[in-house]
Order: structure tokens, then C-alpha cells, then sequence
């Protein structure tokens, strides 16, 4: 299969980004079809993106015989029944994060997958900025040496209005805070750095809204090689920043602080002594650069399926993150160290929300 991918998108929030980045490549797709349940923002967003066809219903988007993929955009609650759905009708299915609300469903939708003969993508785009895919290409060309420290701060500002959509704030529909759906970007770079986490001890505490979930944290790692990490996260801080440091053997690497945007260039790789910069600098100029963000991972995605490799993000990946969530949300809520991995006999397998949530 040469051909273009014919996409569909359910939510028109967040939903319109994946809508600008699929046209943003137009030989690789094409939006066929667009899906919410107010009706007059469907058709709103749909005329302004030029989308030929508009649904409320997610069952009549998954009838529709030249969909080839799906992408959820929707409230985290309803993920798990819309990619069941998806996969089901024999589409791939590309999934907002979080993809899940526990570990137990994210290894029913693994099993689900394997029996549909389709994939699951889940949204990470933030690895597929440059200055993160810089850090990347130099770990893979075995310059970084071992790791030492790391630290992964995630200081934005979200006001009442945020949290008077209904959704929001609540265990039972959100799935989680801060930690969840808004530090869930920059741990995912941290980990695709690094690689898998050994141990976590975190604390959460909610002191800037009136909302059942956690709107502060600070959470320490040992990872697997030896090295340590750190992660800060806040929805009270102005002005708003997001920050990455890695120290390694070789080199130090530092983001951007844009808030939304710090997995971009610029980033700085200072090498320990003279020598080292000078392969740092001449192994960037091997860097090839490929669209980023949400154009990146759809790109990617899109060279996966016709190569039949590997996705950009895959379900493991997925787990990953949801088992360092549930592990940062039992340790919280304890205050006991937690070790990774997390099987399916742990008290919080099931949900790492409390259990009076």
C-alpha cells in the first residue's frame, strides 16, 4: 500500500491540531471525515479545515468503508471503549494521551490490538522536536557515556476557567492532575532519553485550585542504568516554562524553556573537555531533521505502516508512562518508595486513583 491515508478524527478540540498536521502532509493523507457531539462545532471546524464530512456518531465514522485510521481526541474517560471500537472496525487507531486510566486496561487494549490486526499509536509528540531528537541521535551514537543527574521541570499557569469544564479536576473523568495530562509529556522525554525507571518516591499535593486532583508535585527517580532524576510540576507558576537537563559522562545537554514548545531548538551540548565538543559538533552536522511535533509522529507513523516496522510510540511505550504515573500516585498517596515494574499483583494495577475516587 502506496496510497494516501484516509483519516478521521473524533473531538474537535485538540482534535484540530491532529486535523492541521495530517494536511500538513498531503501526500501521506487525506481527512476524509471529521466526529464530535456538538454538531455546530463539527461543521464549524470541518468548513474552516476544509473536511468533506461530519458525524456525531462515532459508529458511523467507523462504518465508513475508506477510513484507514482514526485519531481519538476526546476526554480521557471515553479512550478506552473509542479505541476498542476503532480497532474493532479494522482501523488503526491514533489515541490522545492519557491513553488509558490504569495499567490493567492499557494490558486489555494490548490484547485487544493483537486480536484486531491493526495498531495503536499512542500521542507522545514532544520527542519529535529537533532539540530532543539532537539529544537523541548523539545517546544512539554512543557519545553521552553514562549518565550522572537529570531533571525534568514542568512550571505552567492554568486558572479557574481551566477547571470549570466539567471534565476537568475529577478523578473519575480527568483520571489524574498535573501529573497526568500536563507533566506527562516531559516524563515521557525523560524516559525516551534514559530508558525505564527502577524506583520512585513522589509527593503531590493540590494548593493552587479547589479540585480533587493534584496541581503540585516532586517526584524523585532512580532509573534502571544507576542514574538519578528529578521531576517538578506545578499549574501555579508565571511566568511558564518547561526545562530538560541532562548530565552525562560526556556532555551536558540543556532544553529551551518554552513552555510548549522546549523539546524545539535550541537546545546546548557542552562537552566535558575540548575533544568531546568537537565530536559532538561534528556528529550534529549528520543530524537530518524531519517535520516535528504532531507532523513528526504522523510522519513517522505513516512510514511505519507502509514499512511494516515499528511505530514511532507503541503501546509499550504507553505502559511505560501509565506505570510511572501509577507509581507516582501510590507513592503520593503512601509516601513509600515504589519499585518498578508494576505487575498485576499491586495494589494500584487496577487504578491509581484513590480508592474513594
Amino acid at each position: 500500500m502506496t496510497q494516501r491515508l484516509k483519516a478521521a478524527v473524533v473531538g474537535v478540540g485538540v482534535g484540530k491540531q491532529h486535523i492541521s498536521s495530517y494536511q500538513s502532509l498531503p501526500e501521506m493523507f487525506e481527512v476524509v471525515a471529521v466526529c464530535d457531539l456538538n454538531a455546530d462545532k463539527a461543521r464549524e471546524v470541518a468548513e474552516q479545515m476544509e473536511v468533506p464530512r461530519v458525524t456525531t456518531s462515532l459508529d458511523e465514522l467507523c462504518r465508513m468503508d475508506d477510513v484507514d485510521v482514526i485519531s481519538i481526541a476526546t476526554p480521557p474517560a471515553v479512550h478506552f471503549e473509542q479505541m476498542q471500537q476503532v480497532l474493532e472496525a479494522g482501523k488503526y487507531a491514533i489515541c490522545e494521551k492519557p491513553l488509558v486510566g490504569s495499567l490493567q486496561a492499557l494490558d486489555e487494549i494490548q490484547r485487544i490490538e493483537a486480536a484486531s490486526g491493526k495498531r495503536v499509536m499512542p500521542i507522545f509528540q514532544y520527542r519529535f522536536g529537533h532539540g530532543l531528537q539532537k539529544l537523541k541521535f548523539l545517546v544512539d551514537q554512543g557519545l553521552a557515556g553514562k549518565a550522572y543527574v537529570s531533571t525534568a521541570e514542568m512550571a505552567w499557569r492554568r486558572r479557574e476557567p481551566y477547571y470549570a469544564v466539567p471534565w476537568r479536576g475529577k478523578w473519575q473523568t480527568e483520571l489524574g492532575g498535573t501529573l497526568l495530562n500536563h507533566a506527562i509529556h516531559i516524563n515521557d522525554m525523560l524516559t525516551y532519553i534514559l530508558g525505564p525507571v527502577k524506583n520512585v518516591f513522589a509527593r503531590t499535593a493540590t494548593r493552587i485550585h479547589q479540585i480533587e486532583v493534584e496541581d503540585c508535585a516532586s517526584v524523585s527517580l532512580e532509573m534502571a542504568d544507576g542514574s538519578l532524576a528529578s521531576i517538578t510540576a506545578t499549574v501555579g507558576s508565571l511566568p511558564e516554562i518547561s526545562r530538560h537537563r541532562f548530565c552525562f559522562q560526556n556532555f551536558t545537554a540543556e532544553s529551551n524553556t518554552d513552555p510548549y514548545n522546549n523539546s524545539y531548538d535550541p537546545w546546548t551540548f557542552s562537552g566535558d573537555t575540548p575533544e568531546l565538543q568537537e565530536q559532538i559538533d561534528e556528529a550534529l552536522t549528520r543530524f537530518v531533521p524531519l517535520p516535528q511535533r504532531f507532523p513528526g509522529q504522523f510522519y513517522r507513523f505513516y512510514q511505519a505502516i507502509q514499512n511494516g516496522t515499528e511505530l514511532p510510540v507503541t503501546l509499550a511505550d504507553a505502559r511505560a508512562s501509565l506505570e510511572l504515573i501509577t507509581a507516582m500516585y501510590y507513592s503520593g498517596r503512601e509516601h513509600l518508595p515504589v519499585e518498578l515494574p508494576i505487575g498485576t499483583d499491586h495494589p494500584a494495577y487496577a487504578s491509581w486513583a484513590p480508592p474513594e475516587a
